[in-house]
């Protein structure tokens, strides 16, 4: 016969469990006991964390404007509760300033799988474990871990192994240049994890002309003939041909709004930290975010933060947003994102509010984090650099 458990009546609150005396106490090789770290927490009071949120911030032009060659950590350590640099939970975002005909070292002090760099302003070079990249505004590159036995580059061990020399040949408007760069070294510190020696991805280089000329290669109207919420291109490797992201953890877009035009509410459990590659100066170009919609899919109690050509913003994940464009110029903005992990996981959950609203007003409310109706893929539009760019 089957025996079975009874069930008995639930304790009351603040009442103490009773427990089986333990026959064995296990101590790890130093002596001390393996229960030290143990913690039980009861379900309901703590499935859904109190935790700090990821907060709105600007980060405007003039810190990579003015001053000595130097790192510009975007940290908020201390609003996200973790005791490494981090911009959020798995990115470091900076701004480097790089005086005329200096150089700087840039390198992450534990380790990361992957490191991106914009050139914001300027004209130089970098040298990589890889080789030297001759770059313009505009550009971009992005690096993987190159394994353990490829040589540093670098003359201070402060740097680490995975670090990369920056040179300014010429910048005129402010003396120096100026890149935009995010790694993924928070989430590693998080993990208490080392890349491993075999290489995850090639490194790649995306110049200006050709990110640029693709954006305007593209319809702004969709098959119907509506007007699309966005155009943009995603900057994708050979190895994330499923997830058509920058690397395996980051994800980024190059995205154009045109005069007077807006792009509709949108949401995504990444984190967006987002470069206002250009707007008109003086012209209302800004970002409106908010953590909640009416029924009408409306922001509200919106926050707004305005861009500024090589200022950078934090959207929060999650968040409703919605991007706009005053001016009489084309508006540009490249947000670097971890969606490269979400995606993977099919965890990104991206919504735009207008598609929400109709399924809410239908009576119905989505929880899939992914809707087989709206996924869809197309072709790498990628053809090689332009002529005109030369070979870099």
């Amino acid at each position: 016969m089957r025996a079975f458990l009874s069930i008995a009546a639930p304790l009351a609150v603040g009442a103490a469990l009773e427990l089986p005396v333990c026959s064995q106490v296990h101590t790890d090789y130093a002596g001390a006991s393996w229960d030290r770290s143990v913690r039980i927490y009861e379900y309901v009071s703590n499935a859904n964390p109190t935790m700090t949120e990821v907060p709105v911030r600007v980060y405007p032009p003039s810190m990579h404007q003015r001053g000595p060659s130097a790192i510009m950590p975007f940290d908020l350590s201390s609003e996200l509760e973790v005791d490494y640099p981090a911009t959020s939970p798995n990115l470091l975002a900076n701004f480097v300033r790089v005086l005329e005909n200096e150089t700087l070292e840039t390198g992450v002090a534990f380790a990361a799988t992957s490191q991106t760099f914009y050139v914001i302003r300027g004209r130089g070079s970098s040298l990589t474990r890889n080789g030297t990249v001759e770059w313009a505004a505009g550009d971009m590159f992005v690096l993987p871990y190159f394994g353990d036995d490829v040589e540093p580059v670098c003359t201070t061990s402060a740097a680490g192994a995975q670090c990369v020399v920056h040179t300014c040949a010429a910048e005129p408007e402010y003396g120096g240049c100026a890149l935009y760069w995010v790694h993924d070294e928070p989430l590693l510190q998080y993990l208490g994890v080392e890349p491993s020696s075999r290489r995850r991805f090639d490194p790649a280089f995306y110049t200006s002309v050709a990110m640029k000329a693709t954006v305007q290669s593209l319809s702004n109207t969709d098959a119907d003939g509506e007007v699309k919420n966005r155009r943009g291109i995603l900057l994708g490797n050979s190895a994330t041909s499923q997830t058509r992201t920058l690397t395996p953890t980051l994800w980024s877009l190059l995205n154009t709004i045109g005069p007077k035009m807006n792009q509709k509410p949108h949401k995504h459990n990444s984190v967006a930290l987002d470069l206002a590659v250009y707007a008109a100066e003086g012209a209302p170009v800004y970002t409106r975010m908010s953590r909640e919609l009416d029924g009408e899919g409306a922001l509200v109690n919106p926050m707004m933060a305005k861009w500024e050509t090589g200022g950078v913003f934090v959207t929060p994940p999650g968040w409703w947003h919605s991007h706009h464009n005053e001016g009489d110029e084309d508006a540009w903005v490249m947000p670097v994102q971890d969606a490269g992990i979400y995606t993977h996981q099919r965890t990104l959950d991206f919504r735009f509010a207008d598609e929400e609203v109709a399924r809410l007003q239908a009576g119905r409310a989505r929880g899939a984090t992914i809707d087989l109706a709206t996924t869809r893929t197309s072709e790498n539009l990628y053809r090689g650099t332009p002529a005109e760019c030369g070979a870099r």
